[in-house]
């Protein structure tokens, strides 16, 4: 599985911005997807997962309310719409590629199977 990860860039508090990531090498809607993020100093963590149906999404309590992830299994592509951006969402966003049948809850880096390149999100004050 290869991951593309698009979208990241400068804005200010309170803006949006919409991140995505393009799948391919093995049929999209076999394997459950996800972001991570990785600030600075610090490790990387699980934001939002979705299942392979797309029925199924968590996230983080620290996006709640605020991120909405989605995906299109028709064009392979999974989507991270952020809104209400704060300057401690500002990291490098990671899409992941889970194969294994796990619970989709809780996640950390040893679960996922592949990894998109990243792409920095910086939020400025």
């Amino acid at each position: 599985v290869q991951l593309q990860a698009s979208g990241g860039g400068l804005v200010q508090a309170g803006d949006s911005l919409r991140l995505s990531c393009a799948a391919s090498g093995r049929a999209f809607s076999t394997y459950d997807m996800g972001w991570f993020r990785q600030g600075p100093g610090k490790g990387r963590e699980s934001v939002t997962t979705i299942s392979r149906s797309g029925s199924n999404t968590y996230y983080a309590d620290s996006v709640k309310g605020r991120f909405t992830i989605s995906r299109d299994n028709a064009k392979n592509t999974v989507y991270l719409q952020m809104n209400s951006l704060k300057p401690e969402d500002t990291a490098v966003y990671y899409c992941a590629a889970i194969i294994r049948r796990i619970v989709l809850v809780g996640l950390n880096p040893r679960d996922i199977d592949y990894w998109g390149q990243g792409t920095q999100v910086t939020v400025s004050s």
